[in-house]
């Protein structure tokens, strides 16, 4: 295949790329347009056939195969979209409406999944691990998604999207019971104690005050309130915990933390520390790894997915 082309579809903006390698520095296409999204479903499925033309008549190349990220991910029981945060989405052929409108194929992952597969092979565990098997990597931020990439004896990588489709999901395993509740009907999720809402919110019912969580972090830091410490505290322990299911269950090569709350240093200096008490083997030795490609690897992770 000569070209790679992705599409990261967001709530506000639909990005467009086209690499002819898996390396950051062969972008020949990169543009942004408003999705649009409150026009509704077919008017996001029209505004990525217009990019695709613009991709088009900008190169004058025409794709062989293309690569969309999605705020969701497609159920392969319906080849229907779910767990959406686009809402209009859900329930919807995205996958059969693009490749009946585009007439190539198109291949569909959510966010934390072109992530991964980005950060895995052209990001930092290309710098670190460039022989990995198995990457894991984590997006928290507003949410707490995941994403599992698989690299096979002839070098090529895969995302592992499941039976299900929920393959990576690990923002919604149950990490402390009876704890808040999560719109996916569970309470205690991974993403209601570790995003940064969350954890605003564990800060807000501990002092009354409301701060951003580089407010409670700067406070922490500064050793001046006992509350900031008592968040941050509890990110680092519940982080810990939340990496050693990933490990006993697939013991990756590599874990690497995208997302706004993954620029916390303490996570990569602490966190193993925390793992260590709770992982099945003496040591945890799984290296936590910063993210290389930054706000990229959302579209660059949708381009190889035609890989």
């Amino acid at each position: 295949m000569s070209n790679y082309w992705g599409i990261d579809l967001g709530g506000t903006k639909i990005e467009g790329v086209i690499l002819t390698k898996p390396s950051p520095d062969s972008v020949i296409f990169r543009h942004r347009i408003d999705t649009e999204a409150q026009h509704g479903y077919h008017h996001i499925v029209s505004r990525i056939i217009t990019m695709v033309k613009l991709m088009q008549s900008e190169t004058g190349l025409i794709p062989e195969k293309l690569g969309v990220g999605t705020p969701g991910t497609v159920d392969p029981s319906t080849r229907t979209m779910k767990n959406c945060n686009t809402t209009c989405l859900n329930g919807q052929p995205l996958l059969d409406d693009l490749q009946k409108a585009l007439g190539f194929p198109v291949m569909i992952a959510n966010d934390a999944n072109c992530f991964a597969l980005a950060e895995a092979q052209m990001g930092i565990v290309q710098d670190v691990i460039p022989n990995y098997r198995l990457v894991f990597g984590i997006i928290m931020g507003t949410g707490v998604g995941g994403g599992i990439v698989i690299r096979g004896n002839d070098g090529k990588a895969f995302v592992l999207n499941g039976l299900q489709g929920v393959g990576g999901e690990w923002g919604h395993n149950v990490l402390e019971e009876g704890g808040d509740p999560c719109y996916c009907g569970k309470n205690g999720c991974v993403e209601q104690v570790l995003s940064g809402p969350a954890l605003q919110r564990f800060y807000k019912n501990q002092s009354g005050e409301s701060l951003k969580l580089p407010v409670i972090l700067e406070r922490h830091l500064a050793g001046t309130d006992p509350h900031a410490t008592a968040t941050i505290e509890r990110l680092l322990e519940k982080f810990g915990q939340g990496l050693t299911t990933l490990t006993n269950v697939l013991d990756p090569d590599a874990i690497v933390v995208g997302g706004g709350v993954g620029n916390i240093d303490l996570l990569y200096t602490e966190g193993p520390k925390r793992a260590e008490k709770y992982v099945f083997n003496p040591t945890f030795t799984t290296p936590i790894l910063r993210p290389k490609l930054g706000d990229s690897a959302g579209v660059f992770g949708a381009a190889m997915l035609t890989m």
